[in-house]
């Protein structure tokens, strides 16, 4: 995973942009992971863990109505997270995290269901998986997938820019 990370920060640091990260059930394990290797803080500007419900409405402005017609656990919130996110940490890049890592089912939603959002200023990419294991397996496979989207997207949108 390490390697990942100093990849993406090359990307960052190549094309000069930030990210920053907003997490549910992964509980800051994201953040933690970027900021683990060394010039994290070239690229990384910061990451809200908003784990309760009343966080996601209370720092990232996300409505109740909302919250209760999607469920924390969905597409549109995973959006809202990341959106609110990019423009409060002010990045480039932001992502989201929201899902269930189990052991029991949460909002009819079985554990393994995860949402990973990417805002940028070009839009909102969501995505969604379910994903197998015991809870700390989920997390960390979230994670690894949400390193991915992450490379792909910068890469993607500065060849763009450049082309």
């Amino acid at each position: 995973m390490k390697e990942t990370v100093k990849l993406l920060q090359e990307k960052c640091r190549d094309f000069e942009v930030t990210i920053g990260s907003v997490e549910s059930f992964t509980g800051g394990e994201f953040a933690h992971t970027i900021t683990s290797v060394p010039g994290a803080s070239h690229f990384f500007k910061g990451a809200l863990v908003t784990y309760a419900t009343e966080e996601k409405n209370r720092l990232l402005g996300i409505s109740y109505h909302d919250i209760d017609v999607n469920g924390v656990v969905s597409g549109e919130i995973a959006r809202q997270m990341a959106d609110s996110g990019r423009r409060k940490l002010n990045v480039d890049y932001c992502i989201s995290f929201t899902g269930n890592a189990g052991p029991e089912v949460m909002e009819k939603k079985e554990a393994g269901e995860v949402y990973i959002a990417i805002s940028t200023y070009e839009g909102t990419e969501v995505y969604d998986y379910h994903l197998k294991g015991k809870r700390r397996e989920i997390q960390h496979k979230a994670i690894l997938i949400a390193l991915d989207l992450l490379l792909s997207q910068i890469e993607k949108i500065n060849i763009q820019k450049q082309g």
